[in-house]
């Protein structure tokens, strides 16, 4: 045990923050692509998605404020920016690892060893993601259509990132957030 946390799940909290913050940095640069190609609505969708994974970010590193070393980490995410169709295609990939390998691992690990409060931030991650593919693919086919993807309202939950396109709910269906910490996009 290294610091209250269990070296393992230190070390994928690492990761993950990595990835996260790295994908919300990504996302914002391909919503300026798709603003320039005409595809306001795709732009929308990757600003709300950069918000978060910026979310997910920031409660990931919350866990590791224990830490006073000058720790090192390098994330596995996709790279080479292209047109729109590409960055979602490349959207897609990073959050299909996310929901396929990487949060399923560290969740059973987190739990293996105990850490509460990382297996809470992992999860909270691991759900978001599952409706960012989603929200991507439905995006992919517009755009490989030619066409802008056609969008409601999209809400964020500040408190874990739950994304949901349409209509918030009373409450974060993974967080219990009530519907004033969504932030509309």
């Amino acid at each position: 045990m290294v610091n209250n946390l269990r070296i393992t799940t230190q070390e994928n909290l690492m990761s993950a923050f990595s990835g996260e913050s790295q994908a919300h940095m990504r996302y914002l640069y391909f919503a300026d692509i798709a603003d320039k190609e005409g595809f306001p609505n795709v732009a929308r969708l990757f600003r709300a998605v950069a918000y978060s994974e910026q979310i997910h970010a920031h409660n990931h590193f919350k866990k590791l404020g224990h830490l006073d070393d000058g720790f090192v980490d390098v994330a596995h995410a996709p790279f080479g920016p292209g047109n729109t169709s590409r960055n979602l295609k490349h959207a897609i990939m990073g959050e299909e690892y996310e929901i396929e390998e990487m949060y399923p691992t560290y969740l059973e690990i987190a739990k293996m060893q105990g850490e509460k409060q990382a297996e809470m931030s992992f999860k909270w991650a691991f759900e978001s993601e599952k409706e960012h593919a989603k929200l991507f693919k439905r995006a992919k086919e517009a755009v490989d259509k030619g066409k802008d993807a056609e969008f409601g309202p999209i809400y964020v939950c500040e408190i874990c990132g739950y994304t949901i396109e349409g209509k918030a709910p009373d409450r974060c269906p993974i967080c219990g957030a009530p519907i004033e910490k969504f932030k509309k996009f």
